[in-house]
């Protein structure tokens, strides 16, 4: 205080000086001050100029633009659109009024670090003032250059739109007009979503869930260019809903992001794509707030394939989390299906394997697609001295009197001594032999054959010369109609329905016979087959036909199977040209397998149990629930292409499919819901093609994915490693930490995180061995290690 009383009381005019000075100090300060706060608040408000330009450019540049779009329903009327309101983006914050309510639509919009030619965008939707109600909020992309030739993609639910010839027919379906059936008649599918092949109306209205990836791509033979949509499962109003739109001229079209979801008038539940739309539009108020996040990628696609090649790209970019989940070994779940399999489906009168527990007759004898000869051979290579006894009565037991007179296997049967040709459940279909499953049979068996011979036990001259035949007719088949369609008839082996990729697993079936019979022919035909589907379906982007259910819809089994058959072609030939088609197939195989984890709903018995759908396979664009599995295959395929072309991209899309199978096995030590022990269910329901109320759900029965399981533990090893690599990769469910890496040795350690005891098959492998062809029955005998339950492990390995 006597401090500031004598300054204050020094009047010279230095200290005036400084007095001024100092005040024009804090002035300045307190100026920049203020700048800075503006100039914070200016970065925090939404900015006038919402998307650069640049990123303008890049969407004119792919023939398309922005727009936020507000839509109002009658939900009494089955959501018929009543009214809506559109703005594209430009140079200033977007505002809307609509129906009594104000809106604020404000957007971000960056390129994406890292990714060639990709944008990311996050549109934010605000209620500024009134209410709406029954509505819903768009964002949409309007296409310019467009043309119903283009080839679009919403992956595992539309391929090429779906724009093909269909029928309305109750489940499950089989053609019976006429007009409809030969051997060369074109795709005809059941009423699914699709663009209209015929003029009129079009669009596809799909929630997100029905895709194996919330995302839509197409490709242009106009511009030659593709683009891809990419978006999340959905928001806090819960999933999206994603559209595609032509107008009437189809020069224009419209992708569309909703949300909630609308479906307007019609939603889609199996077989019937016009079923009353039972979606609830949202009620919005002032203070209410909605983002819709989307990623668009734009690249060059002068045919349809680069649209597969980029999607198995980027088909995780959107995914979060641990997706993959510990639930049982291997050894457990083969342990399990081995006592069910011989407990229930083995019937001792006769001395057979049955597919399912014979409640009818599709569920007692089928010779492959779901069971049959395919079940026998995963038994035969793990099971106990009598399951292996049991394997060899079946085979007794199928030949001759499972051979119809067309030489094909009959397609299915019951009672053990009664023989059908087909569906008798549809009289006009009573007689056709769906003929992928007597493919199934030929390439399970040979593989069979092959392992009886490496077992010690005797091939027996019957089997032999019965399977021959089947393979005999094969080759007659192909060479007096130069494919092997999709339906024949069990007497006359004549082609019923032609057509699709259906038969996709013969080639491959014929490849392992040439090398097992010592015949050319064999592989000739093989060979000859398996260029057709190239050239006439796998290049178009096309997989039909292989479900006996389904018409000619697309599906994941014959894309799969296709894969297979291209790799075991190449293995046995040497040709390359093999190994390029098979990347290409496995690329679209990929569109049908689900790459992120699913939010089910919290009281569904999959969202209890904390399900990682990550790894489901879509069955078909008809059937739209994922399956725990491919449909009927372990995925060997798949680890033998990533070792001809060491593209990890293979080995880990494999890993996502066999590592989380066991989840869906019931096991004493893991129960899932009411579900009896050992019986997996086919469904992983992540859309509402079967009810709402079935998102997340299962009928808990017996079905084919058990043989699939049974494949998976048997063809696949629980974990491949290349220590040269120090790549590491476990399809079983085992955890594995590198303690050392050093120049000669890799020392993991190996924990087994699950309620039971494991036996863990190892392959291990130098990089440089990959190269040579796997062939057939590869981990037979390999000894497995001990890992208990909560047990850790140390394993040395020799990078020499």
């Amino acid at each position: 205080m006597i401090v500031s009383e004598e300054c204050s009381n020094l009047k010279t005019g230095s200290t005036l000086k400084l007095t001024l000075f100092l005040n024009m100090t804090k002035l300045l300060f307190k100026i920049r001050l203020i700048l800075l706060v503006l100039g914070l608040i200016f970065t925090i408000l939404p900015s006038k100029a919402q998307i650069p330009m640049e990123i303008t450019d890049w969407l004119k540049n792919n023939n398309c633009t922005l727009s936020a779009r507000i839509n109002r329903y009658d939900n009494q009327r089955y959501n018929l659109l009543i009214n809506q309101t559109q703005k594209t983006f430009g140079a200033k914050v977007v505002e809307m009024s609509f129906q009594g309510s104000k809106w604020q639509i404000t957007s971000k919009a960056l390129k994406v670090p890292g990714k060639d030619n990709a944008v990311d965008f996050e549109i934010t939707f605000n209620c500024l003032g009134g209410t709406l109600s029954q509505g819903s909020l768009s964002v949409d992309l309007d296409l310019s250059s467009w043309s119903e030739k283009n080839y679009v993609l919403l992956p595992a639910a539309a391929y090429n739109g779906n724009r093909y010839q269909w029928r309305k027919l109750r489940y499950s379906p089989k053609l019976y007009e006429v007009q409809d059936i030969g051997p060369d008649k074109p795709i005809i599918i059941t009423d699914v979503p699709k663009l209209n092949e015929s003029g009129g109306f079009s669009r596809i209205q799909e929630r997100s869930g029905s895709m194996s990836v919330p995302s839509i791509g197409f490709q242009s033979n106009t511009t030659q260019k593709g683009l891809w949509l990419l978006t999340q499962q959905g928001n806090t109003l819960g999933d999206y809903g994603i559209n595609i739109e032509e107008t009437r001229k189809r020069d224009k079209a419209t992708i569309s992001i909703t949300s909630p979801i609308v479906r307007e008038q019609y939603c889609y539940m199996v077989c019937d794509a016009h079923y009353p739309s039972f979606d609830k539009p949202g009620d919005f108020k002032a203070g209410d707030t909605v983002t819709i996040k989307l990623r668009l990628y734009g690249f060059k696609a002068p045919t349809v394939q680069p649209l597969f090649d980029k999607f198995v790209l980027i088909r995780k970019d959107f995914s979060q989390g641990n997706l993959l989940k510990n639930s049982l070994p291997y050894s457990a779940c083969m342990q399990l299906l081995e006592e069910k399999f011989n407990k229930e489906n083995f019937v001792t009168k006769y001395g057979y394997y049955s597919v399912g527990l014979r409640e009818n007759f599709l569920q007692d004898w089928q010779i492959g697609w779901t069971g049959g000869m395919i079940s026998t051979y995963p038994l035969l290579f793990s099971g106990n001295e009598q399951t292996r006894q049991n394997v060899i009565r079946n085979f007794d037991w199928l030949f001759p009197n499972g051979i119809s007179p067309s030489g094909f296997f009959w397609d299915s049967g019951k009672d053990g001594t009664i023989w059908y040709g087909g569906d008798i459940r549809k009289p006009q279909t009573k007689n056709w032999h769906l003929i992928r499953k007597s493919g199934d049979a030929v390439f399970y068996i040979v593989k069979q054959f092959m392992l009886m011979e490496k077992m010690g036990i005797t091939v027996k001259p019957g089997w032999k010369a019965g399977l021959k035949r089947v393979c005999d007719a094969f080759v007659k088949l192909w060479n007096n109609n130069n494919q092997f369609g999709q339906f024949v008839d069990s007497n006359t082996g004549e082609i019923i329905v032609g057509g699709s990729t259906g038969a996709a697993i013969v080639p491959g079936a014929l490849a392992l016979a040439s090398q097992y019979y010592n015949d050319p022919e064999y592989l000739t035909v093989a060979e000859k087959a398996a260029e057709y589907f190239y050239q006439n379906f796998g290049c178009k982007g096309i997989t039909c036909g292989a479900p006996g259910d389904a018409l000619q819809n697309f599906d994941s089994e014959s894309s799969a199977a296709m894969v297979e058959s291209y790799m075991t072609i190449y293995e046995i030939s040497g040709n390359k040209h093999w190994l390029e088609i098979a990347s290409k197939a496995a690329n679209q195989f990929a569109s049908w397998v689900v790459a992120y984890n699913y939010k089910f709903p919290a009281n569904s018995l999959f969202g209890r149990s904390d399900i990682h759908s990550t790894g489901a396979v879509f069955a078909n664009t008809q059937n739209k629930h994922a399956a725990p599995a491919m449909c009927t295959l372990s995925g060997l395929g798949l680890l033998k292409l990533f070792r001809a072309t060491n593209d990890t991209i293979y080995l880990n899309l494999l890993k996502d499919i066999a590592h989380n199978m066991p989840q869906y096995l019931p096991h004493p030590q893991k129960p899932l819901g009411t579900a009896a022990f050992g019986h997996m269910s086919e469904r992983v329901n992540i859309t509402d093609w079967e009810g709402l109320e079935n998102i997340g759900e299962i009928f808990p029965m017996s079905t084919w994915v058990e043989t699939s399981m049974m494949l998976t533990t048997t063809e696949l090893p629980g974990i491949y490693i290349q220590p040269d690599k120090s790549l590491i990769v476990p399809f079983d469910n085992i955890d594995y930490k590198i303690l050392k890496d050093e120049k000669n040795t890799l020392t993991i350690t190996l924990t087994n995180t699950t309620p039971v005891d494991a036996n863990v098959k190892i392959f291990s492998e130098l990089s440089s061995l990959a190269q040579k062809p796997l062939g057939e029955n590869a981990f037979y005998g390999i000894q497995g290690v001990i890992i208990k339950a909560g047990e850790s492990k140390i394993i040395s390995f020799n990078k020499g």
